[in-house]
């Protein structure tokens, strides 16, 4: 029997090579019952997981009732830069256990960076307690008159959801014409959270910021007041009668 040097070509060889055959359809069935089973895991295991809350920080309202500081409407405030700390800066709201251990959330998050948050939720609230002042986010055009220039460090912000969060920050007002140090004070805020859940924490933070920027507006209006008059008389020194 001749040997052929092309075992699988038979059209070289002019013999037939007979090979087992697997039936096409029945490995064709398989194939597709096994990727939709798994396609439909998949789905499934999309379908249940949850979706992402995203939480946004409230400004103060004038039907709130709170109390405001008039400064002269020419006053431009240049407000920033605001800081944080490193482990804060995330989208995930972090809060703390009772050991003091860090948690991030996973599907709670804040709707923008929380130092870009703060800081625009701070000058809202700084426009509405100084009325009409105008208030300017850091960095601002050089060419602005800046008057007073606020920067904010948050040194601390531990959350603890079944009990309180606690804020310190530690400010510093500027006069912008001449870079001095007209004030530095700090600020600690200690809350219970209401209600006990991510829009408690929200609601929270969004509260003691307007404690905060009610300091800052206070500070400056102090800084507003004018001086008293040197010539007025007062009527109970005056002498005796003539």
């Amino acid at each position: 029997m001749r040997h052929c040097k092309y075992p699988y070509r038979n059209f070289l060889c002019g013999h037939s090579v007979f090979r087992s055959k697997r039936p096409r359809g029945l490995a064709l069935g398989i194939s597709f019952i096994i990727l939709s089973v798994f396609g439909f895991a998949g789905c499934l295991s999309v379908s249940n997981s949850p979706e992402a809350r995203f939480y946004a920080l409230t400004p103060v309202e004038d039907s709130q009732g709170i109390e405001k500081y008039n400064i002269p409407s020419d006053i431009i405030i240049g407000f920033g830069p605001l800081s944080i700390p490193e482990y804060l800066s995330r989208p995930q709201i972090v809060t703390m256990d009772k050991d003091n251990l860090l948690e991030f959330s996973q599907f709670d998050r804040w709707g923008e960076s929380l130092d870009s948050a703060l800081d625009s939720l701070i000058s809202r609230d700084l426009e509405v307690l100084l009325s009409g002042a105008v208030v300017e986010s850091y960095p601002w055009n050089p060419a602005i008159p800046v008057k007073y220039q606020v920067i904010v460090e948050v040194t601390a912000l531990e959350i603890r959801m079944d009990r309180e969060m606690f804020l310190a920050a530690q400010w510093s007002l500027i006069d912008a014409a001449n870079g001095k140090m007209l004030s530095i004070k700090k600020a600690e805020f200690r809350d219970p959270v209401e209600p006990r859940n991510y829009f408690g924490i929200a609601r929270t933070l969004s509260r003691q910021t307007a404690l905060l920027a009610g300091q800052i507006a206070q500070e400056i209006s102090l800084l507003e007041v004018p001086p008293p008059d040197s010539g007025a008389v007062n009527k109970n020194s005056s002498g005796g009668k003539d």
